[in-house]
């Protein structure tokens, strides 16, 4: 391989690794700031130590230019071809100030994918609770504020939690009311015995909510209305899935957190 052979190769590795690098810290930026779940834990690893054989490429492609000083040379020999590379510039620089809104795009649409599949995963465990524990859940519907029914809850809530690693936090929602003034109750983890000289306390168990979601809310228990919510927020991911029976009401919560993304998986 002659001198001008050695050039260009080394410009082109410099040229593809900067631009690598480019788009490389512009898909991060995008994903830190925009909270997108987009890679597996291991592809995201991958996506961190790739940049370091970028930098590598790019030094790499520096240090033989820097050794054999060919570059003005290779220029000297190439003036005819000037106004040719000038129009192939400007063309090729429309075309990278025009990639960077599709690598944008491409990453909020893998982040849009990864949250469908994290709906469909959360309907589908509320469906499988509700098909094969229908008296379990009745047993849930018939709410009380005492302690044998907030014992009773979080026994039958922990007994689905385990029978899968994957299975998501969940929780009972119920409407009740302190005061004369509405709230909405989450239970889930209570740490008392039957019995205990102290007793539990509804403030303890008010379910902090948006405005948003205590109109939800509010339309499900006070209303007819009968939709369930989804809500995905940087990898925190909610699902509010109503169970009406009889006319009874209770809301099944389920929350998840994913620090990757499921793309590819």
């Amino acid at each position: 391989m002659n001198n001008k052979s050695l050039v260009r190769l080394s410009n082109t590795i410099g040229i593809i690794s900067i631009i690598l690098l480019v788009y490389w810290v512009f898909a991060f930026i995008s994903i830190t700031v925009f909270k997108l779940k987009i890679f597996q834990e291991n592809i995201t690893q991958t996506f961190y130590l790739s940049v370091f054989g970028i930098l590598a490429l790019m030094m790499g492609s520096l240090i033989i230019n820097i050794m054999f000083n060919l570059t003005r040379i290779a220029e000297k020999h190439n003036q005819d071809n000037l106004n040719t590379a000038k129009k192939t510039s400007q063309t090729l620089g429309i075309v990278f100030a025009l990639s960077f809104p599709l690598l944008f795009g491409l990453l909020y649409g893998g982040d849009y994918v990864t949250s469908k599949k994290k709906e469909k995963l959360l309907i589908s465990s509320a469906k499988s609770i509700i098909e094969n524990n229908i008296e379990k859940l009745d047993k849930l519907l018939n709410y009380s504020f005492n302690e044998n029914w907030i014992i009773e809850t979080d026994n039958i809530l922990d007994l689905y939690s385990k029978t899968d690693k994957h299975f998501p936090y969940i929780s009972v929602i119920v409407p009740d009311s302190i005061d004369k003034s509405q709230v909405f109750l989450i239970f889930r983890d209570y740490n008392g015995n039957l019995n205990d000289t102290i007793q539990p306390i509804k403030k303890d168990f008010i379910h902090k909510t948006t405005k948003d979601e205590r109109e939800y809310l509010s339309s499900i228990f006070y209303t007819n209305l009968d939709t369930v919510r989804f809500s995905a927020s940087g990898g925190n991911y909610e699902l509010f899935y109503p169970y009406i029976k009889n006319g009874k009401k209770m809301i099944l919560y389920f929350s998840d957190y994913q620090q990757y993304g499921k793309l590819g998986s």
